[in-house]
């Protein structure tokens, strides 16, 4: 007798209901490539169900004072990190991340609530000077609705966070699609906000394709905002699906971030926080290293280093092996996809000196060995598209002009990261380097009080601190002139 799975259900106005269709979404464990549950395959008429229910509610929620709205995400909060462990369980086992990754994100999104939940009474507006007298200009800062948040696979349940909390603080209800590959973590989200007495209608979950569900809720005239975190070949299509109702989109997409290493770099520490960096997720993050840029006359002690570094990365089943540094790709497709382009960058004249192949765990998963590859040139594929797993190229520099001149020739502009000594390099290159992050002498990971945003492809707008929490907000100027005879 074969094993049932669980099969989940939509979250919406309060309730956990069936779907409109009757077909479903199976979801595989990575790790050994076993479904472990199956989602509806929802319609365009549940996200009509999920986006009226939200729209209703925000007409109740947006008159609650946000110090009462913050008091529920607070309370979800602390439930997350009360059920740390089943959390992170889930997301490893569905999403194949290391466990210490996976509690990481459990508690960091807890912290992420909180931390947005404490802007309750620092949402401000301004008063701005008339030229007229007897006039006072006043800027206010007002919800703008429903919001659409539309999810990827590689951190979903802080994804879930980091669209909720900002969005409910500032009085917006919301209608969240979590990827198809990683839906049972958003489940468990769902449980905790059903049990925390939130208002009906304010936090909505619709499984579903992107195609689908996700045109439905960029599409939707009554989402005031969609909220994308996705790739670079989906942003265009929410942009398209949004464009017809003039609808507000911020988009995170795609990224190929450059570390440069100069030759006075720490060339421990850049070596470490590159592995770190290029391994994180099994190289499925969009703010890790994508492409090294290092000083010819450092080349081979930096390289040396580099590998020694990466061969001693273990990889294995989360669920199963202990003391391992990551997991497998999220699925075949994506396993598939960083073998090809690790393949035509050697056919194309790369030198592999590590990794390049495809691996199994127990004859199973969808691994991908730690690789590094040489005499890489700054035309190749591998240099230009997001590589998204755990294979890194080198290119060398001559100075500080090429290095940076290497760093922008790229459609992408997220994250960047510069290795020196020398704080007058480290000033220059940041003021000159065209990405929406730097950092420099550490791993690329940002903060929740900074503000994470792309250039060019990488994406419009932002997520994180105070710039990010008003992405979520309308502006609401009010022009009050007061009787002139009054003394």
């Amino acid at each position: 007798m074969s094993k049932k799975i669980p099969a989940y259900q939509n979250f919406i106005n309060g309730e956990f209901v069936s779907s409109g269709s009757e077909k479903f979404i199976q979801v595989e464990n990575p790790s050994t490539e076993e479904l472990i549950s199956e989602v509806p395959a929802s319609t365009p008429k549940d996200v009509d169900f999920a986006v009226e229910s939200a729209y209703q509610a925000q007409k109740t929620w947006v008159k609650i004072p946000p110090i009462q709205r913050a008091k529920y995400l607070h309370y979800i909060a602390a439930a997350i990190r009360k059920n740390e462990d089943l959390l992170a369980r889930t997301i490893s086992e569905e999403q194949g991340k290391i466990l210490p990754l996976a509690k990481t994100e459990v508690t960091f999104s807890a912290d992420y609530i909180d931390y947005m939940a404490e802007w309750a009474r620092r949402i401000e507006g301004e008063i701005i000077p008339s030229d007229r007298p007897n006039e006072n200009i006043f800027l206010f800062r007002a919800p703008i609705g429903v919001v659409g948040g539309i999810l990827p696979w590689n951190f979903p349940f802080f994804l879930i966070a980091r669209k909720m909390a900002p969005a409910l603080i500032t009085g917006n209800t919301i209608v969240i699609k979590p990827s198809s590959e990683t839906p049972n973590n958003a489940f468990e989200f769902a449980k905790i906000v059903a049990n925390s007495g939130l208002p009906k209608g304010v936090f909505n979950i619709v499984f579903g394709q992107g195609s689908i569900v996700g045109n439905a809720i960029a599409s939707h005239p009554k989402i005031g905002i969609v909220s994308l975190t996705g790739s670079v070949e989906v942003g265009p299509i929410v942009m398209a699906a949004a464009a017809k109702n003039i609808t507000k989109v911020s988009l995170e997409l795609g990224g190929k971030a450059p570390a440069i290493v100069l030759a006075d770099a720490d060339i421990d520490l850049a070596v470490d926080a590159i592995t770190k960096s290029r391994i994180g997720n099994s190289g499925q993050i969009c703010n890790c290293t994508e492409r090294i840029y290092v000083d010819k006359k450092i080349k081979d002690e930096f390289t040396g280093k580099l590998i020694e570094s990466m061969r001693k990365i273990k990889f294995g089943n989360p669920l199963i092996d202990d003391d391992i540094d990551m997991g497998p790709m999220v699925n075949k497709d994506q396993q598939q996809k960083v073998a090809g382009i690790v393949d035509r960058a050697v056919k194309d004249g790369a030198e592999l000196l590590l990794g390049g192949k495809t691996a199994k765990v127990r004859e199973s998963g969808c691994y991908y060995e730690p690789t590094i590859l040489t005499n890489v040139k700054q035309s190749m594929e591998i240099i230009r598209e997001e590589i998204f797993g755990p294979a890194i190229p080198i290119v060398t520099f001559e100075d500080l002009d090429e290095a940076l001149e290497y760093a922008n020739d790229s459609v992408y502009g997220l994250t960047s990261s510069i290795y020196t000594r020398d704080i007058n390099k480290a000033m220059r290159a940041c003021n000159e380097i065209k990405f929406g992050e730097t950092y420099i002498n550490r791993e690329n990971f940002e903060a929740i009080q900074g503000f994470h945003a792309g250039w060019r492809k990488s994406g419009i707008g932002g997520a994180d601190g105070k710039h990010g929490l008003y992405e979520f907000t309308n502006t609401h100027v009010v022009y009050l002139q007061y009787d002139q005879n009054v003394k």
